[in-house]
């Protein structure tokens, strides 16, 4: 009997090994336990511009759910700002992220533009210690789907802005774009997309790293980040991120160099600068501006 339950001894230990090391490799690569997962849109808020054929609601949520399945079945605890075909505020979304301080927050979307050409996976975040899993998310992404990546965003959108946990905002391809929007009308990418958001959930490497869009590499956008210098690649600055302390910082500088009435009038034309698009823009005005 001392063979069987040295060897039963033995069985057990490697398996509290192999849990201990997973345990610890969670916390190395800061996986939470509790993952709030967003539907975007949804109820009368189909998502999408004016006409747009394909509804961004029911994808996004049809991705949610898959991505739900995924993450239980390793034992994550799961969620749903919204399960089924309803309309929840933003601020009730955020409201339920805050709920859970230890969690991290992921809001789905399906992106869109008035050119059919649009294309490819962009991901954003606002939250400095948001950073490291809009880069894990965004990487396995793009690995996973046959188009462009357009980069790793920070935009202060509502549900980035008031959440107090990690969050992060992914557009899983552009429902305009005919092959993309074709692909997302598909129950296989659909799956494919929940998988691999799962994986960067899980801070699992990608299988490999797509390079950014070749138009956003040669304007030089890349944006200081909390990686070394090979993985800030995929990194882009906005246009349309505008800091109240950079404000206040140009205002500052302005009123310090010229004399007061004249930079009352310089700040009041520097604020209407920051507002005004620098260029023009052909993605959609989304409900988390």
């Amino acid at each position: 009997m001392l063979p069987v339950f040295s060897m039963s001894l033995h069985r057990f230990i490697s398996a509290a090994a192999i849990v201990g090391s997973m345990v610890l490799a969670s916390l190395a690569f800061g996986q939470s336990r509790t993952v709030v997962i967003d539907a975007g849109h949804g109820g009368f808020d189909r998502g999408g511009v004016p006409g747009q054929r394909i509804s961004e609601a029911d994808k996004t949520l049809d991705v949610a759910l898959r991505l739900r399945r995924i993450l239980q079945a390793d034992g994550t605890r799961v969620i749903m700002t919204r399960d089924r075909d309803v309309f929840i505020p933003l601020g009730t979304r955020t409201s339920i992220a805050n709920s859970y301080r230890n969690a991290v927050f992921v809001s789905i979307h399906f992106n869109c533009s008035s050119r059919g050409g649009a294309n490819g996976i962009e991901t954003y975040y606002y939250r400095s210690d948001s950073a490291a899993l809009a880069a894990s998310i965004h990487r396995n992404v793009v690995a996973g789907a046959p188009t462009e990546n357009r980069g790793i965003r920070r935009r202060g959108f509502f549900v980035l802005r008031r959440t107090a946990i990690p969050s992060v905002l992914v557009e899983c391809g552009f429902l305009t774009n005919p092959t993309e929007g074709r692909l997302a009308q598909t129950d296989s990418y659909r799956q494919k997309l929940a998988e691999q958001i799962a994986r960067g959930i899980r801070r699992q490497p990608p299988p490999f790293n797509r390079p950014l869009t070749s138009s956003l590499a040669k304007a030089g956008l890349y944006g200081p980040q909390p990686f070394n210098a090979g993985a800030n690649r995929d990194f882009v600055h906005p246009d349309a991120v505008r800091e109240r302390s950079s404000r206040t910082s140009r205002r500052s500088k302005s009123s310090k160099t010229t004399h007061h009435t004249s930079s009352r009038k310089k700040k009041k034309s520097s604020s209407d600068d920051d507002d005004a698009p620098r260029k023009k823009k052909t993605r959609k005005k989304k409900s988390e501006d």
